[in-house]
């Protein structure tokens, strides 16, 4: 296997990466001085993956909520619970499924090569029966009617709902309560086969680990497989949402709301310049340090959970900006005529460097926190990246790169979801 290194001089990191010969990408960050490691064994198989690519180039549905009813089944072993296996060693392990990818991991001080061994055995050996997968369709049928309940779940699912009228995002992780009821055992091993495959999968370890050691005992723990790497398929949104207002009611004490604004996607891979870019525009504008922000909470139409980021990943991109408020179509209307007036006459520079200076900051942060480290490594793996290429184009985002992403956020393309209270 060949080892590939990576080096960052100013955060002062290295990172170490190999193919293994199954295809699996294998990345290795040695943090010294400290005393935890955190691993993660990532499929490139999330929510949004609704469909399969048949042998003829068409595509075949399958039910909403596979990715995340799969994760579930694959901590039950044939003869023990995967957590019991790490209760040997301490580590804490857990997975999670997301839009666009399905993770499992560990984080332990003590003998992480058990604990790696673990994670890798029974990521690999997926065990089924109709009876095991009918009792885990009513857990997780509850678990859908639990989120139904969380106002800052339904608000941001909501809006994805009002602005996107055919891509999978708009529907919840865990699927419907009509589609979990289409999944059976058979289903599961054949989506196992076609997604769980080395070369659409990663494993990212950081922390207190010898890289050697680490490549040697993952060599010998994966199973080779020789199938097509799955493909996505790419939906094309209408640039105009489904709707441009949403509301629900839920047991809260003031109004809830998230503002969206959807951008036309011409591919369905952003640039991750731009979105830094996007990033930072969204901090420079409406942050806590910004005009807007104290002229909204000195009116007290905004509390301190204000705030906005870029939701953005395979075939969507959305600008959210949200937060508790009385009046949440007052703060909807002040935040667009904003956007209106800083495409007029850009975005303030300085501004601009304090957001930016701001953002960099919490990145190289993130860099001490083995959690996020091995997070991220696997996601910038997933996006066609390689480790440290997010350090090196946040720094390259320019003032006129802002401005240009900011021309790309149209007030007729956005939508606001409003959780009211019950």
């Amino acid at each position: 296997m060949r080892i590939k290194e990576y080096r960052d001089e100013k955060l002062n990191e290295v990172v170490y990466c190999g193919k293994h010969s199954s295809g699996l990408e294998i990345i290795v960050m040695p943090k010294a001085g400290y005393d935890s490691a955190y691993a993660l064994f990532a499929v490139k198989y999330g929510s949004i993956d609704t469909s399969i690519k048949r042998e003829d180039g068409t595509f075949e549905d399958i039910p909403e909520g596979t990715a995340h009813f799969l994760e579930h089944k694959l901590f039950e072993c044939e003869e023990l619970d995967a957590f019991e296996l790490f209760s040997r060693t301490g580590a804490y392990a857990n997975a999670y499924t997301s839009f666009e990818q399905t993770a499992y991991l560990f984080k332990g001080s003590n003998r992480i090569d058990e604990s790696l061994g673990y994670l890798l055995d029974f990521v690999q050996k997926p065990y089924f029966t109709a009876e095991t997968v009918q009792k885990e369709q009513g857990i997780i049928g509850q678990e859908i009617r639990m989120y139904q309940d969380l106002p800052d779940w339904m608000v941001m699912f909501n809006l994805l709902r009002a602005l996107y009228k055919s891509n999978p995002v708009r529907i919840d992780i865990a699927g419907t309560q009509e589609s979990i009821a289409q999944i059976d055992d058979k289903l599961l091993y054949k989506l196992y086969d076609i997604f769980y495959n080395p070369s659409n999968m990663v494993l990212s370890i950081v922390g207190n680990v010898d890289p050697e050691q680490i490549f040697a005992q993952v060599d010998k723990a994966i199973i080779r497989k020789k199938q097509p790497v799955p493909e996505r398929k790419f939906i094309k949104e209408p640039a105009k949402p489904v709707q441009d207002y949403i509301e629900c009611k839920l047991s809260v004490g003031r109004k809830q709301f998230l503002l969206g604004f959807k951008e036309d996607l011409k591919d369905p891979v952003s640039d991750i310049e731009d979105e830094y870019a996007t990033e930072i525009l969204i901090e420079a504008l409406f942050g806590k340090s910004s005009p807007f922000f104290k002229r909204m909470l000195d009116e007290g139409l905004v509390s301190m959970d204000f705030g906005g980021s870029l939701f953005s990943g395979y075939g969507f991109s959305t600008v959210m900006i949200g937060g508790a408020s009385d009046n949440p179509e007052a703060v909807a209307d002040a935040i667009k005529k904003e956007i209106k007036n800083a495409k007029k006459h850009g975005i303030d520079p300085a501004a601009f460097e304090r957001a930016k200076r701001k953002y960099y900051g919490r990145m190289v942060m993130g860099y001490n926190d083995i959690d996020d480290c091995s997070n991220l490594l696997a996601s910038l793996y997933f996006n066609g990246c390689k480790p440290f290429d997010d350090m090196k184009s946040i720094q390259k985002v320019s003032l006129d790169k802002a401005n240009e992403r900011l021309a790309v956020i149209n007030e007729k393309c956005s939508a606001l979801s409003v959780i009211i209270p019950a």
